[in-house]
């Protein structure tokens, strides 16, 4: 029940869940880049999915969905959120545990549970669900409408019903947990943004999950119980189905309420560890720390309300598509100041270039990129021609995948000292960043041009179109790209699992940093503090300090310590206070540098 220990068990599962998917995808990718051409080792790795060394195009759309389920809510869901809020909530903030540790373990055991669910799928006779990640009726809803419509549909569906429960499990406990135990002298404005941002995600959560639920018990009625609560109007080769009433576009509506918040859920917590990353290494404060929280918050209300932006091309009144894309534009704006703030973090800082901090820096680079493109698909009249092609499959790769699994890996070589107790390799981690980095453009940005050029996505070959053909080699190039950049996970694959057990023992603070986590004794205890909880009396990004002889003051030093830095605003409009540094500062006049 140790937070500390659930922490480690969210990551592994979450790093094996994906390499699941990388090698999914790498398979699909196979498919597009060589469509008519067999691989005798297809048929040995998938048997009846791929006789004769070529995927079936039913195994294919499977393909492309359990990817996109495993990667969006299993990796960056649970493997982030899971992980890192488990991991630095009671830690950062200096309680002994969570609210309850015994609902954090259910959290994780759930959690568990959907991933072997999930993954049973591919050992049935039927195969795995195959409506794409969005189980789009009536493919997720007629059993017999294809082969991945029926038990495997079931078990995602199970799967997916686990993994909410999880979630909303993990939620509550962050949620009450940062509300009611933070230490003496730990208010709201001195909580690093980590803690802001998992605070808010699980907020997020808390409130868009459950209508996923609703979302699948009424799948689930339509599928076992002759409802028609997505279905009319169905015709199945020469069979009129005697579904009447339904619409598909309910499931729209239920699945996206909670899809675009889930981007979010995806990337607010990547964000916060950037802040934090980027901070540290910068020996910045970090820019504008209010304007950070008020934008975070500004994200969390927005993106209740932004959800019909994937579905201007389903018949949407103008009018509330117009709605819509008016606030789908204005999210960009919490957006940008974070972008904005990160870069002058960044602005003449003392920069220590540690792999965490590449990897920070890399997710505001794929921020950037992805999110110009987030403008275009905003913009209803350009979506309605950019929509369902890989102009979008590239929007959203880069700017909440690529972004967010960048931020991960910048928490987990960041914290890897604080979880393990060892170093990572630095050459290992730059080799890493590097291949990973360039290799990630390679495959997403060529995508955007085969969607100007109207290319839809999920379709299994490009050979079927006179005007998709000439995409082939592009296709080619974008495939081994991303070869190289699953190799490269190879690279830090062996280097997390080595050093866990061989890697050069950490010292207490490796990276000089602030707050309350690195106060801890490295090796594990249940509680986290021997003795007495420490007590804060400052925020988390007090680095490079005019008049401090070191670049940083941990949380827990007092204002009594560190005279000689104390700016007015340190004090927060405590009378007393100011009048003691008063004092001080007039028995030690600073002689004024006349240089």
């Amino acid at each position: 029940m140790d937070h500390k220990m659930i922490a480690k068990q969210f990551l592994i599962t979450g790093i094996i869940m994906a390499v699941i998917a990388m090698g999914l995808s790498i398979l699909f990718r196979i498919q597009l880049a060589w469509p008519d051409q067999n691989f005798p080792f297809l048929e040995t790795f998938l048997g009846k999915w791929a006789e004769g060394g070529r995927i079936k195009p039913d195994f294919y759309l499977a393909l492309v969905t359990i990817h996109g389920t495993i990667m969006v809510f299993f990796v960056l869901t649970a493997g982030l959120s899971g992980t890192f809020s488990n991991l630095l909530i009671p830690l950062q903030i200096g309680a002994r545990d969570m609210a309850s540790p015994f609902l954090n373990m259910l959290s994780y055991w759930f959690f568990f549970m959907a991933c072997v669910i999930m993954m049973s799928s591919f050992f049935i006779q039927t195969g795995p669900a195959s409506g794409g990640w969005t189980v789009y009726p009536p493919l997720s809803v007629v059993a017999k409408a294809m082969p991945g419509s029926g038990m495997g549909m079931t078990l995602w569906l199970i799967s997916m019903v686990l993994f909410v429960a999880s979630s909303l499990m993990g939620g509550i406990n962050y949620v009450s947990t940062i509300l009611n135990m933070r230490t003496k002298g730990m208010d709201l404005w001195k909580m690093p943004l980590t803690i802001w941002a998992f605070f808010l995600t699980a907020i997020l959560g808390i409130l868009s999950f459950p209508v996923l639920v609703a979302g699948v018990v009424l799948m689930v009625f339509d599928r076992s119980f002759g409802t028609s609560f997505y279905l009319s109007d169905i015709v199945m080769g020469t069979d009129i189905l005697p579904n009447e009433g339904g619409s598909p576009i309910l499931w729209q509506h239920l699945f996206w309420f909670l899809g675009h918040p889930e981007v979010y859920i995806v990337i607010m917590p990547a964000l916060g560890i950037s802040s934090e990353v980027i901070s540290v290494n910068s020996r910045k404060p970090i820019f504008g720390y209010h304007a950070m929280v008020y934008s975070l918050i500004g994200i969390t209300v927005l993106s209740f309300i932004v959800w019909g932006h994937h579905m201007f091309v389903t018949g949407m009144n103008p009018l509330l598509g117009g709605v819509f894309m008016i606030t789908t534009l204005i999210i960009a704006v919490p957006s940008a100041v974070k972008t904005f703030n990160y870069l002058a973090t960044l602005w003449r800082g003392n920069i220590r270039f540690t792999p965490a901090m590449l990897f920070a820096i890399g997710l505001v680079s794929f921020f950037i990129s992805g999110g110009l493109t987030g403008i275009f698909l905003g913009n209803a009249s350009l979506d309605i021609n950019l929509h369902d092609t890989y102009f979008v499959v590239a929007h959203f790769h880069l700017v909440m995948g690529s972004a967010a699994i960048f931020g991960m890996l910048a928490g987990v070589y960041h914290w890897f000292p604080r979880m393990f107790g060892r170093m990572m390799n630095a050459k290992l981690g730059y080799l890493h960043f590097w291949l990973t980095f360039i290799a990630a453009y390679l495959v997403f940005f060529p995508l955007h041009f085969l969607g100007l050029d109207g290319v839809p996505r999920r379709y299994y070959a490009f050979t079927e179109f006179e005007f998709m053909k000439k995409w082939l080699t592009v296709n080619v190039f974008v495939t081994w790209a991303a070869i190289m950049a699953a190799l490269a996970q190879v690279a830090f694959l062996f280097n997390f699992f080595y050093s866990i057990f061989k890697g050069k023992v950490a010292p207490q603070n490796p990276w000089e940093s602030n707050t309350l986590e690195w106060t801890a004794p490295v090796e594990h205890l249940h509680g986290n503090w021997p003795g007495e909880i420490p007590t804060v009396y400052r925020w988390p990004y007090d680095y490079s300090k005019p008049g401090h002889d070191a670049d940083f003051i941990p949380q827990t030093v007092p204002f009594s310590q560190t005279m000689s830095s104390n700016l007015p605003h340190d004090f927060e409009g405590n009378q007393e206070a100011e009048k003691i540094q008063q004092d001080w500062e007039l028995a030690n006049p600073v002689e004024e540098n006349k240089g």
